[in-house]
């Protein structure tokens, strides 16, 4: 795996619910933690986030022990992005805090640059 500068970081509740997904019975333990920006969602861009196979233009990082994949070009959108898991009654699931953000929908699912 190519060295390079973690590009986001994960928060401690982020870490421990990915790990719960990669110990569940029957996980890929060679696909890696995908994140990556795909078109669309009410401000443009929508976040990806889930488990992926390596591809020829990615850059591979690790987190406390959790592989990482990110398309180079992706890069310039998720620089700094931090990703945290909330687990309230309101709001359950990753929330992303992007400082290249120009602006986000209401549901934090999305945003422009």
């Amino acid at each position: 795996m190519e060295a390079i500068n973690t590009p986001i970081s994960l928060t401690p509740t982020a870490i421990v619910e990915i790990n719960k997904l990669m110990s569940a019975e029957g996980f890929d333990t060679t696909q890696r933690l995908r994140v990556g920006v795909k078109g669309g969602g009410c401000s443009g861009m929508s976040y990806i986030l889930g488990f992926d196979y390596v591809k020829e233009n990615d850059n591979e990082f690790e987190i406390e022990g959790i592989l990482c994949v990110m398309n180079k070009s992706h890069e310039l959108y998720l620089e700094g992005i931090q990703i945290d898991w909330h687990n309230g009654l309101e709001n359950r699931g990753f929330v992303f805090s992007n400082p290249n953000a120009s602006s986000t929908c209401g549901c934090g699912t999305s945003f422009s640059v």
